[in-house]
């Protein structure tokens, strides 16, 4: 499917069903196909990401990942008090890339095609490019340090994997790029390869734990997460937020995205997303699932985790550490980035 018919579709979706709600206050897209040509291919293990800005204070929990006109949409719902001025958005590294163009949808109020003008202008300013490094480390040190010691093992996995993986978005954020999810280590690679900072990536490798794995290893964990997948797709029925990522519609972004990037060379790469994916499973199996499916999919989990060097809750502990003392130096790294790149300049 071509990146423009699939955002078509995610046109049509907001139509025909979020601009019918009476807290509807606009929708854009985000993520990886803001960059895409419309006339380009629509990657297979990608989805069309749609934000739906809502009146709620709180909004509502997110649709997630379905398929509609053919084309796997990914929705989420935002508060209208996060898009309140130029200057919150400006300072959340999530939330400035996808007004960076103009990626609107529909903006019945007239306030996204103003924030976006604003936003755009100024959001090489290195004050605020700055400032969204800060975000994305703050947001590495109070997970790591927020984890639940006692909580069971897949919660305590996703409480370190997820803000490790944040390291990547620092350096994604000081090279102007877009804070991709899946691909981040890919992401990431590219932009010090950019920058000359080639000698960084190991490091992030070595935290994630990754660094000695072959494409060999990498392949035997994808065909674990593929029979746990269907497993905990078989069994949901908790509505955790990511329960819709676990799903027969989004199994081509989780296992065969996986195994491509293994395929192509980039196989330490792929193990973010195999991780989290796993882990993922786990809690769905662990809410809904019996007894006897979790303990027969455990040992493919302990398997891979085992391989990343965690045995125990000691070494989740450790390796959280090993990512906050490694801070400073990746602080350095994105202000060094920061100089170098010749889109950031004062106005």
């Amino acid at each position: 499917m071509r990146v423009g018919t699939a955002k078509a579709a995610a046109a049509d979706w907001v139509v025909r069903h979020a601009s019918r709600e009476a807290e509807f206050r606009g929708a854009y897209f985000s993520g990886s196909t803001v960059g895409m040509p419309d006339d380009g291919e629509l990657p297979a293990a990608s989805d069309v990401d749609v934000v739906v800005v809502t009146s709620h204070a709180e909004p509502p929990p997110k649709p997630g990942k379905f398929l509609h006109r053919g084309a796997l949409l990914e929705v989420t719902y935002l508060s209208e008090r996060q898009l309140a001025s130029a200057e919150e958005v400006l300072s959340n590294y999530h939330l400035a890339g996808g007004f960076r163009r103009d990626t609107i949808i529909a903006d019945p109020t007239g306030h996204l095609r103003s924030l976006q003008a604003d936003v755009s202008r100024r959001f090489a300013e290195p004050a605020w490019v700055r400032r969204r490094c800060e975000d994305a480390l703050r947001k590495i040190e109070n997970g790591l340090r927020s984890a639940d010691p006692a909580a069971p093992l897949h919660d305590r996995v996703l409480a370190w994997l997820f803000p490790a993986g944040v390291t990547c978005h620092v350096l994604l954020a000081a090279a102007l790029r877009n804070p991709t999810v899946r691909l981040r280590y890919l992401a990431a690679r590219g932009v010090l390869r950019d920058y000359g900072r080639d000698s960084l990536y190991p490091e992030l490798l070595r935290l994630l734990g990754c660094a000695d794995w072959t494409p060999k290893r990498a392949e035997r964990h994808v065909a674990g997460l593929a029979r746990t997948f269907d497993a905990a797709a078989a069994a949901a029925r908790t509505p955790f937020p990511f329960r819709t990522d676990i799903t027969a519609a989004a199994r081509p972004i989780a296992i065969d995205g996986s195994l491509e990037l293994i395929r192509a060379g980039n196989h330490r790469e792929a193990v973010f997303w195999i991780v989290a994916t796993y882990a993922r499973c786990h809690k769905i199996l662990a809410a809904d699932a019996p007894p006897g499916l979790r303990r027969t999919l455990a040992a493919s989990f302990e398997d891979v985790l085992a391989d990343l060097g965690i045995a125990s809750d000691g070494d989740l502990i450790r390796r959280s550490e090993e990512v906050i003392l490694f801070l400073p130096r990746l602080r350095e790294t994105a202000e060094a980035i920061m100089r170098a790149n010749p889109e950031i300049a004062d106005p």
